[in-house]
């Protein structure tokens, strides 16, 4: 699949996570206020930020699809990695606002009981929430994009959210009226719970960090390859979605030029099939005595 069909399917799930956010995010501020739910609007809030989290996505989806340029010689793939971050602080901004708003709630004198229409509310939106995750989930690892597993992570997030806040509404209908705010909290902490892991990962991307299992998987890839005597260097990282590799690898001396140039060929055929890695840069030196 061509990387450009791979970001238009990857566009699919971030407009559907978007469109189920803005109708759950609308349902639960509605139902919330009229049930006097905490929980519930506290859930509505973060189902705002995640519109604003998906939009970003779909915008960094969007420049990355831009070919490369003068000034952009390996493209607009870390577009992806840039947006994650933008949703990251503007979540953690909202999560922090939902715990401000719990603590306050939490000292108040009277605290409404929320109605059981709250609770079905927010059970029903988990579910939808749940297999929104599951197509953005199966979506993400198709075509390969950390952005649309972010989001289906996040999706999985906010099903979660939205059990605890069903549960903290059932409980006040036995008597545990402090339940409701307690699970304001809960959720205010798990935004921001959410939003310091996708920073974590946009920018051990950004910085050029990368899994070390794959690059130990990469390196044994590479050392199988006919022709391979040993290897002296291998670097890799993540632009986008794609992973980038640059290795030097010592062959025998006596090889020509042509067949050097076969073995590197193998090797990016061999990254191609196992790794699914497109863009691998292969240097040849020859192997010596002292190697």
């Amino acid at each position: 699949m061509e990387r450009n069909d791979q970001l238009r399917l990857g566009e699919k799930g971030a407009w559907l996570s978007i469109i189920a956010y803005i109708i759950l995010a609308s349902i639960k501020l509605l139902i919330a206020k009229i049930g006097h739910s905490e929980g519930l609007g506290a859930d509505g809030l973060n189902n705002l930020t995640d519109v604003i989290a998906s939009v970003a996505v779909l915008i960094g989806l969007r420049i990355s699809r831009k070919p490369a340029d003068h000034n952009h010689l390996y493209g607009h793939s870390r577009a992806e990695s840039v947006a994650s971050l933008v949703a990251a602080f503007i979540m953690i901004s909202v999560g922090i606002q939902v715990i401000i708003g719990g603590i306050q709630n939490f000292f108040k004198d009277n605290i409404e009981t929320p109605n059981w229409l709250t609770a079905w509310t927010a059970l029903g939106s988990a579910l939808a929430m749940y297999g929104v995750y599951r197509y953005n989930l199966k979506l993400g690892e198709k075509i390969n994009s950390s952005s649309i597993k972010a989001v289906a992570y996040d999706n999985r997030s906010d099903a979660l959210v939205s059990i605890g806040a069903f549960i903290g509404i059932a409980g006040t209908q036995f008597g545990i009226a402090l339940l409701d705010v307690l699970t304001a909290l809960a959720v205010g902490v798990l935004i921001c719970k959410t939003a310091v892991g996708i920073f974590s990962e946009a920018s051990h991307s950004l910085t050029d960090g990368f899994n070390e299992e794959m690059l130990a998987e990469i390196v044994t890839t590479i050392r199988k390859t006919p022709g391979v005597e040993s290897i002296k260097e291998v670097k890799a990282r993540m632009n986008g979605n794609q992973v980038l590799v640059e290795a030097t690898v010592l062959v025998k001396p006596s090889l020509n030029v042509v067949e050097s140039h076969n073995i590197t060929e193998n090797i990016e055929k061999n990254l191609r099939h196992m790794h699914m890695i497109e863009s691998a840069i292969i240097h040849i030196e020859p192997l010596l005595n002292g190697d």
